[in-house]
Parts: C-alpha cells; sequence; structure tokens
C-alpha cells in the first residue's frame, strides 16, 4: 500500500497482540513516531492495528517490528506455503526470495529450489497470498498456494479460544472460592460451606493457578509497561490482584504457625481470583464484541466472487479469483458474478449493478462496455478481458477506503489518549491516598480493610472504556455508512460532516441526471437546418462536455453526416470556437457572441424563453454571423427533490453552482426547491465560491462528480464526490457516494451526527464509571470483585453501545 505523498514513503499497517487499553496503544504510537525514517504513526486499540508512515531508505519493516516488540507487544504474522514451478536453478530461487521480500507487509521469504516450494511469513493486513502469486509470476514464474498447509487468518477467533479456555479454568478454580466467601455474609448464613472450602491451605492452592498462570499475562504487561516508563490497566489490575492474594498468604502463614489456632482467618484469596475470572470474562465479552464491528469489511468481502472461470490454452478452467491475471479472458454465465473488474469482448446480457449504485434496474451490457467485480450477470453469457484484479478491482478499493476509515483515529480521540495517558498513575496516587485515609484515619490499624478499598480502587478504574470509546463507534459507523453507499476516507472526516451547516450542490451529473437531450433548433434565414446541424455537430464532437455530446447525439439520430473538423478550441465559461469544411463555427453563450463582436441580439428573447423553461440554450454564429439557436434539456433525477427537502429539515442552506446561465439554473432550482443559486461560474470560480462562503463562517460540503468540480471539493471543508462521476472528483474528495442518489447527502450527515453522538455517549460513560466508580470504591461502598464486575461492564456495554450503529436507520 503506497503512500503518495511522496515516493520514498511508504504506509503498512501491522497487527499487533497484547494491547489491554488505550495507555497501551499510545505507548507504541509514541515509540514508532520517535523511530527515525517514521513520519507518521497511528496506533487503533479497538482494531489492533498500527498504521505507520516511513521512509524505507532510513528504517525497514523489521525494524518497526522489533521496535514494537521492545516496548512489549508483539505482529501478528501469517505463514504461507507456495508450490513453485518453473526455476530452473539457484539463481532462480534467489530471485523469487528477493522479489517477494520486497513486497510491503512480506517479513521473511524462503524458496527452496529442490522440493520447489516458497514459504512466506507477512502482515497479512497488509499483503494478500494473491499479491505473492501475481508477483512470482511477474518474475517469470508460477505460484501455487499450499491450501492445506496454508495458517488460519483469522488470529481474533484464536484470541477468543484462548480467552474462552482461560475463563473455563479461572471459573473452575475460582467457584470454590466465592462459595466460601458467600457464606461469610450474615444474610447468607444458611448457605451450607464445605469445611475443605474454608481451608486457607485449599484456597491457596485454588488461587495460585489463577493468579499465577490465568493472570500471567497481567504481570508480564505490568513489567513491561513499567520497564518503558508507562503504566496501563495491566499495573491496575497486577497491583491489586497482588496485594490480594500476597496478604491472605501472609495471614495464612501467620495462621499456621499459630499451631492449635481454630480461628480462621478472613481470607481474601476469593478477592483475588474472582477478579480475574470476571477481567477474562470481560475481555472475551470484549473480543466477540470487536469482532461484531468489522462486520461490514466482512460483508464487502463476501461479495466476491471465489473462483473464474478462464479460457487457458483453448480450454475453459475454474480457477480461484486469486489467480487471474491482467488480460485473461473470463466467461460469466447467466446468474453468475462478475468475479473481476473488466471489458465485454462477446455477448450482450443485463447486469445487476445494485451493490455499488444502489440502482435496482440492471444496466445493459455489450461488446467494449466495462463491468465491475461482485456484479451480478442476469440473463447473457458474457465473454469478459480482465483489466483490473486483486486489489485493484472496484470492490478491493471500496474494501481499502473503509478499512482506513476505520483504522484512522477521529480528533474527538485524541482526547481519550491524552486522559488514559496520565490516567493509571493518577488511579495508583488515589488508591495509595485511600489506604493511608483508612488505615490512619477511619478504621486505624485496620490492615485489611484498608488494602480492600485500595484494591476496589485500583480495579474499578480501568481505561479500558476509555480506550474504546471512540475507534469501535468509527468503525461500526463507517462500516454502516459504507453498507449505505457512503464512503468516509477517515475517521477525521467522518467526524466532521456533522459540523457541516451548508451545502453546494453542482448541477449537471449531480442534482440532474447529466445526460441531455438535443430538443430545440432554431435556424437562421441564410442557412438550411441540415447544413446547419453538420456544422454545429462536427464543431461540437471535439468536446467532451455533456451538453456536447447531447447536441451530437441528436444529430446523428437525424441521419446527418459529419463533416471533418480542421480546428478546434474550448473555452470554459464561454463556449467553443471550430473550423468546418473552412468555416468558422461559435457556439456558446451570450457572452461568448459579444466577445467575439457577434451581434445576437435579435435571438436574446427566444433564448430567454427557453432558458425560463429549463432549457439550456446556446448562441451559433458561422463566419461572424448570427446563425441560430441550439437547446438542450437535462432532466433532474428523480430522487432530487426529496434529498433537497430531506437537507433544510437538517437545518442546512442548499445552494447550486453551475457554469449554465442564471435563468437555466433558476428554473432547474425551482424544480428541486432549491432557493439560491450561484449560476455562470466558471470552473476555476467554484473554489471561490465555496471560500467566500466559508468566510461568512459556514462549514460548507461541496458536492460534485466532474473534473471541473475537484478544485472546489478539495477547497470545501468536506468535498462529496458523486461515486457514478469521476476517478479524479473521487481522488479529491473526503467522502465518495457510490449511489448517484442524493438522498446519500443527508445520509451521510445523519450517519456522522450518529457516531458522533454515539462517541459522546461513550466518552461519558466511559468516564462517568470511574468519576462515579472511583469515590464509591474509595468510601468502601464497593467490595472488589463488584468493582471488578463494573469495570468489565463498562468495557462491554461501550462496545455493545457502539454496535448499535451497525443497525442505524437514515432515512
Amino acid at each position: 500500500m503506497q503512500n503518495t505523498e511522496s515516493p520514498k514513503k511508504q504506509q503498512t499497517t501491522l497487527q499487533i497482540s497484547g494491547m489491554t487499553c488505550a495507555a497501551c496503544a499510545n505507548r507504541i504510537e509514541k515509540g514508532l513516531n520517535k523511530l527515525e525514517g517514521v513520519s507518521e504513526a497511528t496506533v487503533n486499540f479497538a482494531l489492533e492495528q498500527a498504521s505507520v508512515t516511513y521512509d524505507p531508505d532510513k528504517v525497514k519493516l523489521p525494524q518497526i517490528e522489533r521496535k514494537i516488540q521492545e516496548i512489549g507487544y508483539d505482529t501478528v504474522k501469517e505463514a504461507v506455503d507456495f508450490e513453485i514451478s518453473g526455476m530452473t536453478c539457484a539463481a532462480c530461487a534467489a530471485r523469487i526470495e528477493k522479489g517477494l521480500s520486497k513486497l510491503p507487509g512480506v517479513y521473511k521469504a524462503t524458496v527452496n529450489l529442490a522440493l520447489e516450494t516458497a514459504r512466506v511469513e507477512y502482515s497479512p493486513a497488509e499483503v494478500s497470498a494473491s499479491d505473492m502469486v501475481r508477483k512470482v509470476e511477474q518474475l517469470g514464474y508460477k505460484a501455487a498456494i499450499k491450501q492445506e498447509k496454508q495458517e488460519s487468518a483469522d488470529h481474533r477467533k484464536k484470541e477468543i479460544k484462548r480467552q474462552q479456555k482461560k475463563l473455563l479454568i479461572s471459573s473452575l478454580l475460582s467457584l470454590p472460592l466465592l462459595w466460601a466467601m458467600v457464606g461469610h455474609f450474615s444474610f447468607t448464613a444458611w448457605i451450607w460451606v464445605p469445611e475443605l472450602f474454608m481451608n486457607p491451605w485449599f484456597q491457596l492452592l485454588l488461587a495460585t493457578p489463577v493468579q499465577f498462570i490465568v493472570g500471567r499475562h497481567f504481570y508480564i504487561g505490568a513489567y513491561k509497561a513499567l520497564r518503558n516508563g508507562s503504566a496501563n490497566m495491566d499495573v491496575l489490575v497486577a497491583l491489586g490482584t497482588s496485594a490480594a492474594y500476597f496478604y491472605s498468604l501472609y495471614l495464612t502463614v501467620q495462621w499456621a504457625n499459630q499451631a492449635g489456632a481454630h480461628h480462621v482467618p478472613a481470607m481474601y484469596y476469593e478477592t483475588s481470583a474472582v477478579l480475574i475470572t470476571l477481567i477474562v470474562l470481560g475481555k472475551l465479552f470484549e473480543a466477540l464484541a470487536k469482532g461484531r464491528s468489522s462486520e461490514a469489511i466482512k460483508t464487502l468481502m463476501g461479495l466476491q466472487a471465489k473462483t473464474a472461470l478462464v479460457v487457458r490454452d483453448g480450454q475453459e478452467v475454474s480457477i480461484p479469483i486469486e489467480e487471474v491475471a491482467v488480460g485473461d479472458v473470463v466467461i460469466v454465465k447467466p446468474g453468475e458474478k462478475v468475479p473481476v473488474d473488466g471489458i465485454v469482448l462477446e455477448g450482450s446480457s443485463s447486469v445487476d449493478e445494485s451493490m455499488l449504485t444502489g440502482e435496482s434496474i440492471p444496466v445493459g451490457k455489450r461488446q467494449g462496455d466495462p463491468v465491475i467485480g461482485a456484479t451480478i450477470n442476469k440473463n447473457g453469457m458474457l465473454r469478459i478481458e480482465a483489466t483490473k484484479v486483486g486489489k485493484e478491482t472496484a470492490l478491493a478499493q471500496i474494501i481499502k477506503v473503509v478499512e482506513e476509515a476505520q483504522g484512522s483515529k477521529a480528533p474527538i480521540q485524541r482526547i481519550a489518549d491524552v486522559i488514559s495517558g496520565i490516567f493509571v498513575p493518577i488511579v495508583v496516587g488515589i488508591a495509595v491516598i485511600t489506604f493511608l485515609v483508612w488505615y490512619f484515619g477511619v478504621e486505624p490499624g485496620h490492615f485489611s480493610g484498608a488494602l480492600e478499598k485500595a484494591i476496589a480502587v485500583l480495579v474499578i478504574a480501568c481505561p479500558c472504556a476509555l480506550g474504546l470509546a471512540t475507534p469501535t463507534s468509527i468503525m461500526a459507523g463507517s462500516g454502516r455508512a459504507a453498507e449505505l453507499g457512503i464512503l468516509f476516507k477517515g475517521g477525521e472526516h467522518l467526524e466532521s460532516t456533522h459540523k457541516i451547516t451548508t451545502v453546494v450542490l453542482d448541477k449537471t451529473g449531480t442534482v440532474t441526471k447529466g445526460k441531455p437531450e438535443l430538443t430545440d433548433v432554431i435556424v437562421s434565414e441564410f442557412i438550411d437546418e441540415s447544413r446547419f446541424l453538420a456544422l454545429v455537430g462536427a464543431a461540437e464532437k471535439n468536446s467532451e462536455h455533456p451538453l456536447a455530446e447531447a447536441i451530437v447525439a441528436g444529430v446523428r439520430e437525424r441521419n446527418i453526416v459529419l463533416p471533418q473538423t480542421e480546428a478546434f478550441e474550448a473555452v470554459p465559461g464561454y463556449g467553443i470556437r471550430s473550423v468546418v469544411e473552412g468555416k468558422e463555427v461559435l457556439i456558446g453563450t451570450r457572452k461568448w457572441m459579444v466577445k467575439n463582436q457577434i451581434d445576437a441580439e435579435s435571438a436574446f428573447a427566444t433564448m430567454n424563453a427557453l432558458e425560463e423553461s429549463g432549457k439550456t440554450a446556446m448562441l451559433v454564429a458561422v463566419d461572424g454571423r448570427y446563425a441560430g439557436i441550439v437547446a438542450v434539456a437535462d432532466t433532474i433525477k428523480d430522487t432530487s427533490r426529496r434529498a433537497v427537502a430531506r437537507l433544510k429539515e437538517l437545518g442546512l442552506d442548499v445552494v447550486m453552482i453551475t457554469g449554465d446561465n442564471e435563468r437555466t439554473a433558476r428554473a432547474i432550482a425551482r424544480q428541486v426547491g432549491i432557493d439560491r443559486v450561484l449560476a455562470e461560474v466558471l470552473p476555476e470560480g467554484k473554489a471561490d465560491e465555496v471560500k467566500k462562503l466559508q468566510q461568512s463562517g459556514r462549514k460548507v460540503a461541496m458536492v460534485g462528480d466532474g473534473i471541473n468540480d475537484t478544485p472546489a471539493l478539495a477547497t470545501a471543508d468536506i468535498g462529496m464526490a458523486i461515486g457514478t462521476g469521476t476517478d479524479v472528483a473521487m481522488e479529491a474528495a473526503d467522502v465518495t457516494l457510490m449511489r448517484g442518489d442524493l438522498n446519500s447527502i443527508p445520509d451521510a450527515i445523519l450517519m456522522s451526527r450518529k457516531t458522533m453522538r454515539n462517541i459522546k455517549q461513550n466518552l461519558f460513560w466511559a468516564l462517568a464509571y470511574n468519576v462515579v466508580g472511583i469515590p464509591i470504591a474509595a468510601a468502601g461502598y464497593l467490595a472488589p470483585w463488584l468493582a471488578g464486575a463494573a469495570m468489565a461492564f463498562s468495557s462491554v456495554s461501550v462496545v455493545l453501545n457502539a454496535l448499535r450503529l451497525q443497525r442505524a436507520i437514515v432515512k
């Protein structure tokens, strides 16, 4: 995944294991940013990923990985085996090894010439096995994945299984301790407790495996954090449970030394064991919930075809989608998914493109038409040439945008990062003060009581919920938006969109369908209509403007042959100048005629009447003399009026901007309910108009679809590109609306508002748990095991609240 900022800059995504809270993510982020050659590092706690932009000349991927390990964490690697064919000597093996090692995300590549195999260790977040296959083929060899030996790619499933195993062991060992604890209360004295369960040695035997085997990773995490000069959740848990365990051990030894003592002291083994059990349970729930938060990506990936029927050596062969190469001829039968992006070579059919455009009506396809991977062929057989495969396909690009949005940090998350960075030391300080106040003040000399209160403070104040508050909402919100055909390019754009106060809509292709038709031809007395249309059609056929295309199509429908054009010049905002069979033809606005000293005033009244009816009229001059008018009409989209009404209901100002004349623009605006129109704006002037609105204190969203909208899209606070428009416009925009429906604009703003509301709810509850919980624990009203349950519940509740966004309704 190359970064476009600089030819030397690369961006990699690493999957990280071992993080327990937001403080861990902050520490990794700070450590990576200190590395020479790293320009930016962002760590997402919820996704357990690090996105690193670096200069490969100054720092290599293994160095970045080693830095993460030094800080106390690890990167998730996968390994895959390939069968290689075509090697003839050791130089071939070395060449393949070198080529694979250069791929971003590959840690190690080993090629065995004798066995004709290759084994590659790689980061699954950065590179795929299919990328490696294509690399080997580029080098001139053949590679096939050994499917049966490929290691599992889902590390989260492994983590869930590990947590389930730990929870089972911990629960079985903690249950007798919990039973014994319940028997201590006066109101539960009626519950029978086996005498063995009250024996300190038996309790020690049960609590020790929980403390040092199940809870081992807390000690490891705490040691690594403290070694790096910081503190995290592991420090709090290790301190709290160790205090309870070792104090109980001290009491056990003391009891044993008092030979013949019948009174068994109150132990706290159950406190440490039950705490660890509850925290493991919370982590299991958290892992399950975080797995659900990436459902959007899984859904998008599920749209892809798994195999493709390709023509190889004259034979039709079914191969895995990963093995399709650019240039392959792919056969798509009726009812099948189109496996890759391509061009139709033979056949005709209708294709359901609703997964991309939202349009339920299938689109007709014939020779020369483009088709998109994951769309469904309805009724005819198609032979297509693959033009984009793997990560280059439209669906893969959509998945990439969603992944990057989910992995990025919204500005509001920085607040949580700052708080969590100083949170743990403050909590440890509060716990120490709590102990001292109780031991020397409230209950002088009562060590166990003071310790219990301090443990409760340590345990309830976990920063996990704070670290999960923002990223889980961003993941769920951007995922739901993707299902609605809205692609936010980053968390910052998802956050900023809710601040929009003014929406500026381009007219052609945005408010209107962008496919105008020739409706009126008015010819001067000195020229024949057929000759007039031949000259106009020939002049306009060199232009790429939608209005020009409509004129040319209309002329050809009248069976008029277009002569050759000898010269052509387009003047944006005015019109065109062309030379056809020795005659100079001018087509354009009133200003264009005035500029070229053409007397066309007699046609202005007719032109006004056409424009007031919503048509775009253009004046035509031949050899310096007014020759007539051509008018085209671009009908509005069926959904535009409803979309504008919804924007107004949201309290937004709606402005239409166009290079078209005032009368036509106002006629179109009236049809959709827009009150403010900026007409006759040159392409370069659109960005200036956006700036003027911003200078008046407005937060502006610009919506467009053409190349001429690109400067305005880049200038606006939020640029929204209609996905059916040009790639350049989509590249410049912050949000891509994959469907041509303008209702995606209010949908995007509503999703941003809902996501921000969700984030604020999460941050409030994450902080509220601690603001309310710490004083209650310090005051002695919260037993440590209850504090542990509350802490686990806080993380789970934050994630579950974020997951509500996956079912958000925006209509």
